[in-house]
């Protein structure tokens, strides 16, 4: 493989994340500026580049099932290891649920910058199917746990509720939807196609801006930890359930790229909403993007040999 595919893959990600670090530093100093950013990614311009990319697909090429029992697997193994590390490390539940996010959320905005730069338009189309796949399993994972800290029961119906109207979740409803009444219309395309676009650039540069190297000293050793499992763990255990199951290269590079993804940004914002332990999940965050400069390249190299 040429330089010039990893140069594409790799400089915008990571050159986005330190252009945000700067721009917060230095230029949007304000905090209501990036969380005015922040609502409109997650709100409409993600749910767009999910729809998007839904509504060219024809899933009866994809192998959707192959993929969905190689990620589901990997997260529930993914949950009890995080779980019983937590445990392992003399940790309380709200600590516990910073490692659990740390083990299993994604950064899924890095996913699919490297995702398109490197398998183009087929790639985005696939990081949407694996996101649809993900998300509602970790969303339900992690609100559990949080209520579960809280003292309180679960209530079915309002965890289901929750996933439901997540914006991502209602992207790919509306892509599946698109996808079967062939596509979206002449006109809505572009659209839809360049506020899709732009999720990635500012997504990313919130992500960045988010990122704080104060307290990258707390809990070293269950960060460390935690990365291990999340950066090298849950990938390699993904790669070999889709080999197992038989997928093409092109499914199991997308999910095992995404099992390979640092924590999401806004697993510190649920952990200081839900009541978690905050200043853990900061340094966790940090740490994982900071050690995925390292680990994301050598994944993508073992996947593209």
């Amino acid at each position: 493989m040429s330089l010039a595919p990893w140069a594409d893959a790799f400089v915008p990600v990571f050159g986005l994340l330190a252009l945000g670090a700067l721009l917060k530093r230095r230029l949007l100093r304000d905090d209501v500026v990036w969380a005015g950013i922040e609502r409109l990614v997650f709100w409409v311009l993600l749910p767009c580049l999910v729809a998007g990319a839904l509504s060219a697909v024809r899933f009866d090429e994809l192998p959707v099932g192959g993929m969905a029992a190689a990620l589901w697997v990997a997260l529930a193994a993914g949950t009890a290891a995080a779980v019983l590390l937590a445990r392992g490390l003399g940790h309380d539940h709200a600590a516990m649920t910073s490692v659990l996010q740390g083990g299993i959320r994604f950064n899924n905005l890095m996913g699919f910058a490297i995702g398109g730069a490197l398998w183009g338009a087929p790639g985005i189309a696939v990081a949407a199917v694996a996101t649809g796949l993900i998300v509602p399993f970790v969303q339900a994972v992690a609100t559990v746990a949080f209520a579960l800290g809280r003292g309180g029961g679960v209530r079915p119906l309002a965890l289901l509720r929750q996933v439901l109207l997540n914006p991502l979740i209602l992207g790919c409803a509306a892509g599946f939807a698109l996808s079967a009444l062939g596509g979206l219309p002449p006109g809505l395309q572009p659209a839809v196609r360049n506020l899709g676009q732009a999720s990635v650039a500012l997504g990313l540069l919130c992500v960045g801006a988010a990122l704080t190297l104060q307290g990258l000293g707390d809990r070293p050793g269950t960060q460390a930890a935690t990365a291990a499992l999340k950066l090298g763990v849950m990938p390699a255990l993904t790669w070999a359930l889709c080999t197992a199951l038989g997928l093409d290269p092109l499914p199991t590079a997308i999910a095992v790229l995404f099992m390979a993804l640092p924590t999401a940004a806004t697993s510190y914002v649920m952990a200081r909403a839900m009541g978690g332990d905050a200043r853990l999940m900061a340094a966790i965050t940090t740490s994982e993007h900071l050690l995925s400069v390292l680990t994301l390249p050598v994944w993508v190299w073992l996947l593209t040999r």
